[in-house]
């Protein structure tokens, strides 16, 4: 498995993907698949901002896909992010999100960010919860009921970790959000 950047040509694999959790799952909020156009939009939006998307792949394609972008377009959360993962259904559970998340860490502090997010979809989402946490990540919340996906209401959870000097120092005034 190689963990490198998302290339146009990946989308309709991890639309695929994507689509699939939307469809069938609660780690995801949406409830409709976006066209492998909307995709396309989101992508080329977070990239030009200077975001960070990457797959996984081996011999048979795409195996999962995560980026990091904007945790609120505020400038007093320019050194915040927050992660996104998404891994094919049959190859869940032997590594993949935990490689790509890994990545994504090493590139937002390179950045200089501060501060990554996770927002769980779902308190009995344990997979994520639980990568999330193999990789430093502390539960720092949970947003009770505020989504309904399948006729139930669901949870999210806030988990937290620090990037290169987090909250030790402050950083730099940075007129440009990334």
């Amino acid at each position: 498995m190689n963990i490198e950047p998302v290339r146009p040509a990946d989308l309709p694999e991890i639309q695929a993907i994507y689509a699939h959790h939307v469809l069938h799952g609660t780690g995801t909020f949406e409830e409709v698949p976006p066209s492998i156009e909307e995709l396309q939009g989101r992508f080329a939006a977070g990239t030009a901002a200077g975001y960070d998307w990457m797959a996984a792949r081996d011999a048979t394609g795409v195996l999962g896909y995560g980026y990091y972008g904007p945790f609120r377009q505020r400038s007093a959360y320019a050194w915040t992010v927050e992660d996104s993962v998404y891994v094919r259904d049959d190859v869940r559970g032997q590594g993949v999100g935990r490689a790509i998340v890994t990545e994504l860490l090493r590139l937002a502090e390179a950045k200089g960010f501060r501060q990554m997010l996770a927002l769980i979809g779902d308190s009995d989402n344990i997979g994520s919860i639980g990568m999330h946490a193999s990789l430093g990540f502390q539960r720092t919340g949970t947003m009770r009921a505020c989504g309904v996906k399948f006729g139930r209401w669901l949870d999210v959870v806030i988990m937290q970790r620090s990037l290169g000097e987090g909250d030790r120092t402050v950083p730099e005034r940075k007129d440009v959000l990334f």
